[in-house]
């Protein structure tokens, strides 16, 4: 199992997880976070801003369907745009249920 996390516009929230809920992927946590990627942040005129609103989507899903989840999140949170997010994919080595107290085989 992969737990792929992204990063993308706030904005745009709502089409990825339209589109991944379209596709059969329906659980995932969503936080509002802040951040900067390379460019350092914004600056208009006299005003900086080095901590920019973004969203993280996190969504466990097995390793077949990485890809497809990916290509998903890729195409609904793109605008062709600096700041348009990462997408990181991570490997998952436990799965627990906090309610049954068991070790789970499936997310």
């Amino acid at each position: 199992m992969r737990l792929i996390k992204a990063v993308i516009r706030p904005e745009r929230l709502y089409e990825v997880i339209t589109a991944l809920e379209e596709k059969g992927f329906r659980g995932f946590t969503v936080m509002d976070v802040v951040g900067r990627g390379r460019e350092g942040g914004l600056k208009f005129g006299e005003a900086s801003y080095m901590e920019l609103a973004k969203t993280l989507l996190m969504v466990a899903v097995h390793d077949e369907d990485v890809e497809r989840v990916v290509e998903v999140i890729k195409r609904h949170a793109s605008l062709g745009m600096f700041g348009d997010g990462k997408v990181f994919v991570c490997p998952i080595e436990e799965v627990w249920t906090i309610r049954t107290g068991k070790r789970e085989l499936e997310v």
